[in-house]
């Protein structure tokens, strides 16, 4: 076999070993976005039940300590609520949850900033008891309300 000849056939094959790495690495983005995107979504689903667990225990709370609202130590200290909350503010599911609790009159706001860019933000608040959102910066009151 001529050296020509060997070299063709290794071009060809480091053509193809090229190629296939680029093809690789496609399908290695596309599926690291889909990921990103699942979880994503798994991080919100979740916010949005640990923002409503949240309200209903602060009702609880409410009814039974003096109609006062409780922080995130107190509602963990009552166990009413698990460990993952201790602390204020509190990371938990790609979210950084704060707590803002007020005596008078008695009133607490949650916020739920995201961890990742690109994902939303929640609000909810003891008087309107309706979660908020935001998909572009820290939600408030007079944003869109959640659909259930």
């Amino acid at each position: 076999m001529s050296s020509a000849r060997i070299q063709k056939i290794f071009l060809v094959l480091v053509a193809v070993m090229v190629v296939g790495l680029v093809l690789a690495g496609l399908v290695f983005v596309k599926a690291f976005d889909a990921w990103q995107l699942t979880k994503r979504a798994g991080n919100e689903a979740a916010t949005l039940q640990n923002l409503k667990t949240i309200a209903a225990v602060e009702a609880q709370y409410f009814y039974s300590h003096r109609r006062t609202f409780g922080t995130f130590e107190q509602l963990v200290k009552e166990q009413m609520v698990g460990s993952k909350f201790a602390g204020n503010p509190v990371t938990a599911d790609g979210y950084v949850l704060t707590l803002t609790v007020t005596a008078e009159p008695p009133a607490f706001v949650i916020t739920a900033t995201p961890v990742l860019a690109g994902s939303k933000h929640f609000y909810l608040d003891s008087v309107s008891r309706e979660i908020h959102v935001n998909s572009e910066k820290p939600a408030g009151p007079n944003d869109p309300i959640v659909k259930k």
